[in-house]
């Protein structure tokens, strides 16, 4: 068992024993020491074979339901704080474990078993006309940073993915978790060891500070790669202030175009569930661009549907016309368009063409996921091949932008860069890969 101590209803959270304390002997800090002691993990478990990660995770699944009740309690501490600062509804259940969540998210962790092993995938092999044979394959990128918010599910999911893709993990989650990440990163350690795998492959990132989060941005040599998960405010300062390299998630300034062929009962459809479905998530939709020949029929329905919905509508001039004195419906102003909302709110404009409504999108948009309905397959390919953003949908609603919905199975995030992985992040965008080239003696005249 773990030598953490197990966080009651009433004491306060103590820092955990792994990568806690004072400065080492060596007078590195502990953020250093943890990520020191990821680097040899990491150098330990690539070699493994994927019977052996998958027993971990078997392992970790397991004890996460047998120790329910160690998990639950620890977050009560982390909820009855959240509530006492006044901490709005929605971030407290997203912070809230239940049994029956924790039971989800075990099952989780044995789905990710059940995906291909990335690690090995031989992804171009020749042999080369002097006989050498190639192989490029893939590797785990090694220690892998996790900056996150107060979701403590993302550190079950974030170890499970890292270990299944051959990595070690360093999990630095928000001060607002940190009795039920310290609960739950003292669960998966125990069972990683007792699968036979190095503890130190899962580690919390020690300290509640900022300091802690700048140390862990600058180990450069001992961190691979870094990635942040949460709002545009923590992207930014990691992505800014990072000397590890950063894939970085982005914000979902997302947008669905209504074309001037689109059926409208679809896009009437395909607009609320992009909105509604689900408003706090980087995929949901936060503008509406409507082209200005269909505007008369389909703003009216439209408004009415998006009512329903509960969603207030920012409009330009031609969407509060429509609206008239409707109360969910006010003016839109320059900051809306460039807003995440992630509420029932949505930005609303009138457009007088495709070409018009791509220049906003390429204005505004985070370069998340924007969505074209129509029947006009010359426009969806225009619209398609001049929108520059990691997902775009052709008469879908902009919520299918998920790893899970892509059948990756899971998802450690969804990259808005260029750069190695861009969109929904499963498996294999947790490796790297290397040449093997194999020769008879071989040597270069």
């Amino acid at each position: 068992m773990s030598s953490t101590p197990t966080p009651t209803a009433s004491a306060a959270p103590t820092e955990p024993s792994f990568g806690g304390g004072a400065p080492s002997a060596s007078g590195a800090s502990p953020v250093v020491e943890t990520a020191r002691r990821a680097r040899e993990a990491a150098a330990r478990l690539a070699p493994l074979p994927r019977t052996a990660r998958d027993g971990a995770l078997l392992a970790i699944a397991d004890a996460l339901v047998a120790r329910t009740g160690e998990i639950t309690a620890a977050n009560a501490q982390d909820v009855s704080r959240a509530r006492e600062a006044g901490t709005p509804g929605a971030i407290v259940d997203r912070l809230t474990l239940t049994p029956e969540r924790i039971a989800a998210i075990a099952a989780d962790v044995r789905d990710v078993v059940a995906l291909p092993d990335p690690v090995g995938e031989v992804l171009r092999g020749s042999t080369l006309p002097n006989g050498l044979e190639l192989r490029q394959i893939r590797v785990p990128l090694g220690v892998v940073g996790i900056i996150y918010e107060a979701r403590p599910n993302v550190t079950v999911d974030a170890a499970a993915l890292c270990l299944k893709s051959g990595n070690a993990v360093l999990l630095r989650g928000s001060s607002s978790a940190y009795a039920s990440n310290t609960a739950l990163v003292g669960v998966l350690r125990d069972a990683v060891a007792a699968a036979g795998l190095p503890a130190d492959a899962v580690q919390l990132v020690p300290g509640r500070s900022r300091d802690s989060v700048t140390e862990l941005m600058t180990a450069r040599g001992l961190v691979d790669v870094l990635i942040p998960r949460g709002g545009a405010s923590l992207i930014r300062t990691v992505v800014e202030g990072s000397t590890v390299p950063v894939i970085e998630t982005g914000t979902g300034n997302c947008h669905v175009y209504v074309d001037e062929r689109a059926d409208l009962d679809v896009a009437v459809d395909i607009l609320v569930n992009s909105k509604a479905q689900r408003p706090s998530v980087c995929n949901a939709a936060e503008t509406v661009l409507v082209h200005e020949g269909i505007a008369g029929t389909f703003l009216p329905r439209a408004l009415a549907a998006l009512a329903e919905a509960g969603v207030t509508v920012h409009g330009d001039a031609a969407w509060r016309e429509a609206a008239g004195d409707a109360s969910h419906v006010v003016a839109a102003t320059e900051e809306d368009w460039e807003t995440e909302y992630l509420s029932y709110d949505i930005a609303a404009a009138v457009v007088p063409d495709l070409d018009a409504a791509v220049a906003h999108i390429r204005r505004y948009s985070s370069g998340h996921t924007e969505a074209i309905v129509t029947r006009d397959t010359s426009a969806a390919r225009r619209f398609v091949a001049l929108v520059d953003s990691t997902a775009v949908m052709v008469n879908a609603s902009t919520r299918f932008t998920d790893g899970s919905q892509f059948g990756f199975g899971a998802e450690i995030g969804i990259s808005t860069q260029k750069l190695h992985a861009r969109g929904p992040m499963g498996l294999p965008e947790l490796t790297s890969t290397k040449y093997v080239v194999t020769g008879d003696g071989h040597v270069r005249g």
